[in-house]
């Protein structure tokens, strides 16, 4: 009953979170002369406190509107190309000048961890000037009935198979941290199948590849922890009146709070040093708004493919233990020899430790040296790996490089095989 504790909890607190928000308006209102005292402006403060931290956050917008293309500024039209119930395939057409040749393709696999597509807005915006961009845009769980059936890894792994048969040829995959997993997966099934739409090249970042590797306090807990107690204690049913009503879920909030509760005293810092801004009038509040907006929108996911994951990825091991398998037959790294491999980890990710997404190289055995890269970024955590200035000054131009090289209608220049800390090993 958890769930429908939270879902009441929510209803009840409504009618205060709205009066909290219209007194607020009040306070902060330049006609009112109390807004420019500091207890005014501590009322106000005090009251979007209230409002924030009792509020629900939608689902944000990515809000692409534009790029720049050389030294043009053009528009950026966001459309849905490809919809199944639990997902939708966005892409950010571009309004590229006639005289520009055809820039790479990249399907951008989000991940389906708790958040929204939306967290990698930074991913797609440090590409958009240089490719033809699409981003997997996963649908809440708690807003699928039931009728549309369940979702699971194998359902995962065909999603994707099913998005680059529909991208079509010379298609380049990047995998932001937890679908590192299922994409591996998806290209081996596609090369072991002799698959002609399997993708050009595949980028890894911040992904659970090996879990015993520099396990992390995520990884430890799923080891410590049985399967049963994870089905016991975080699996709850959708409650009414929402779409997915009666569906088995991991939900959101639950995820949101362990993400909190890794670094609570930084999020409780910000949120001082936010009250305070605003008290004293100064500092850009705006950040900390656009930040938390987006970091506290949260999803629910499919009790089965979470319990799946958990299961496979840091439990078992399968998929560097050569034992995952999909649709009932193995799924083997080794048939993978056409597709590029490039590896991306930050020094300081508390979530994938350092190696685990390197270990792709390890098993997939039969990629040719000139084919895979691996680069590690240094003083970046999980987040800096896919978002942020050095993402966008120092992996993101790696990742786009790569990506040209490696096209199966250029020419490909030799590339170095491992990077670190912005040299090549």
């Amino acid at each position: 009953m958890f769930y429908q504790l939270y879902e009441l909890n929510h209803a009840a607190m409504a009618p205060f979170r709205a009066a909290a928000d219209i007194m607020r308006f009040a306070y902060a209102n330049p006609l009112n002369p109390f807004s420019h005292t500091p207890l005014g402006r501590t009322m106000a403060a005090s009251l979007e406190m209230f409002e924030r931290t009792t509020r629900r956050y939608g689902k944000p917008e990515f809000g692409l509107k534009q790029t720049t293309i050389g030294d043009r500024m053009v528009s950026v039209r966001e459309e849905i190309v490809w919809s199944r119930p639990f997902c939708n395939l966005l892409h950010f057409a571009r309004s590229v000048p006639a005289a520009r040749g055809n820039d790479p393709r990249i399907l951008i696999v989000a991940p389906m961890s708790g958040h929204y597509a939306t967290l990698l807005r930074g991913t797609v915006e440090a590409l958009l000037p240089s490719a033809d961009v699409y981003i997997t845009d996963w649908i809440d769980a708690r807003m699928v009935p039931m009728t549309e059936g369940t979702f699971d890894f194998d359902d995962y792994v065909d999603y994707v198979i099913e998005m680059l048969h529909f991208l079509g040829h010379d298609t380049h995959v990047i995998a932001v941290c937890q679908p590192s997993v299922p994409v591996l997966a998806a290209a081996a099934v596609m090369e072991e199948a002799n698959d002609p739409l399997s993708p050009a090249s595949m980028t890894l970042m911040g992904g659970p590849i090996d879990t015993r590797i520099n396990p992390t306090a995520v990884n430890k807990l799923a080891q410590e922890r049985s399967l049963q107690w994870f089905s016991d204690n975080v699996i709850m049913n959708v409650p009414w009146p929402q779409p997915g009503f009666m569906r088995p879920v991991y939900p959101g909030f639950l995820q949101l709070s362990g993400f909190m509760s890794m670094n609570l005293d930084r999020h409780l810092v910000a949120h001082k040093e936010f009250f305070m801004h605003l008290v004293k009038n100064d500092g850009e509040p705006e950040k900390h708004r656009d930040f938390y907006d987006e970091y506290l929108a949260v999803m629910d996911l499919t009790a089965e493919f979470y319990l799946q994951t958990v299961e496979q990825v840091f439990i078992k091991h399968s998929l560097p233990k050569g034992e995952l398998m999909h649709r009932g037959k193995r799924v083997d790294p080794a048939a993978i020899r056409k597709v590029a491999l490039l590896t991306v980890e930050g020094e300081n990710d508390d979530i994938s430790g350092v190696g685990q997404t390197k270990a792709a190289q390890t098993i997939c055995v039969n990629i040719p040296e000139d084919m895979r890269m691996h680069y590690l970024q240094p003083d970046v955590g999980h987040y800096g790996v896919f978002n942020g200035s050095r993402f966008r000054r120092e992996i993101a131009p790696r990742i786009l490089d790569f990506v040209r090289q490696h096209s199966r209608s250029a020419v490909k220049p030799p590339v170095p095989r491992v990077i670190k800390g912005g040299r090549t090993a």
